[in-house]
């Protein structure tokens, strides 16, 4: 008897332009800065470049042999959060949707989109997702993390008055947002300081993204825009196993601070975790308890990890056939509208 396979939709799977990876590639110096910015070694870095800018054979047979039908690509980090001139920002959003359009456009059936936007040009960041989304046909957008506002050590983060009508736009469109990490701003790099294998995916990565969450979260954010929609990778940041003592201190002490629900609550309305690069059995089993199978969506986070890995994982992890299928890809038919 033949065992069927397990049909799969990913959806934090990264890609760089084509041009940008020839350059960096290029230049020893510039793959050492890019390198270092992400927290990882050039040794690490150069083969992943390699596969970001690639968008048939290796990546699509790497798709067919975990037995993935879909993903949805977006723009490696930090992407346009981290250019600090507003207008160049702006167009090289569009320069990236564009192409990413393009691609899509070769591969419909296995291939949706991300947008990325340049929240240093609010206004003009809500005419692209409106662009992106209603013309290019986009799923949502991928934001990593805070936007550099001026220069390297400010930035913004998603709660800021500014990013309403973002928001608005957002809500309006009925599209989530994908939260992805980068790098804390450097200030919050001192406990990395002499330790650079801490400051990337490895550590840094998610606890720099999920205290962004929980600036979000107990700031009323989900209360200013309740029909939000937010995802977080890598099974929630660590959030999930956090999410009771995060609630019961901030019973105890909510200094200025009033929410409408409890975090639980606002996980289960308006927030939704991935799989990506976190494949783990313990891990799952807890987020299942916590914020439920109906909210989790399996994801590789390719090229970083590998799609076979993510696959065989989920494939024979111990959970209900019913979660397994909903976490596999009928979750995220649902919330991305796929066909």
């Amino acid at each position: 008897m033949s065992i069927s396979v397990l049909p799969k939709i990913a959806l934090e799977e990264a890609y760089a332009h084509p041009d940008d990876v020839s350059r960096i590639l290029a230049s020893d110096e510039e793959l050492a800065r890019m390198s270092d910015g992400g927290g990882v070694m050039p040794s690490y870095y150069r083969p992943v470049l390699e596969k970001l800018g690639e968008f048939d054979d290796i990546r699509l047979n790497a798709m067919d042999a975990a037995g993935i039908e879909h993903v949805v690509l977006s723009l490696t980090a930090p992407g346009i959060q981290a250019i600090t001139d507003p207008s160049q920002a702006t167009a090289e959003a569009r320069r990236q949707n564009d192409f990413l359009a393009e691609q899509v456009a070769r591969h419909p059936d296995r291939y949706s989109g991300f947008a990325a936007v340049a929240l240093q040009q609010p206004d003009r960041a809500v005419e692209e997702i409106r662009r992106a989304i209603t013309e290019l046909g986009f799923k949502g957008v991928l934001v990593n993390g805070y936007t550099n506002v001026g220069d390297n050590d400010h930035g913004l983060y998603l709660d800021d008055p500014a990013y309403y009508p973002f928001w608005e736009a957002l809500t309006e469109l009925d599209v989530p947002l994908y939260l992805h990490p980068r790098p804390a701003l450097p200030g919050g790099l001192i406990p990395y300081d002499g330790h650079p294998e801490m400051k990337g995916a490895t550590w840094g990565f998610g606890t720099e993204t999920a205290s962004h969450t929980v600036r979000l979260l107990l700031g009323g954010h989900f209360d200013r825009f309740p029909d939000a929609q937010l995802i977080l990778g890598h099974l929630g940041e660590a959030l999930p196993a956090l999410l009771w003592r995060t609630q019961h201190m901030f019973d105890l002490n909510p200094f200025a601070q009033k929410i409408n629900k409890t975090l639980p609550e606002y996980f289960a309305d308006n927030i939704w975790i991935t799989t990506s690069g976190a494949f783990s059995d313990h891990a799952l089993t807890n987020a299942i308890l916590t914020v439920g199978a109906d909210h989790i969506l399996f994801s590789v986070d390719y090229p970083y990890s590998t799609n076979a890995e993510a696959s065989a994982w989920i494939d024979q992890a111990p959970i209900s056939e019913l979660d397994r299928r909903k976490i596999a890809h009928s979750n995220s038919r649902n919330l991305l509208s796929l066909g």
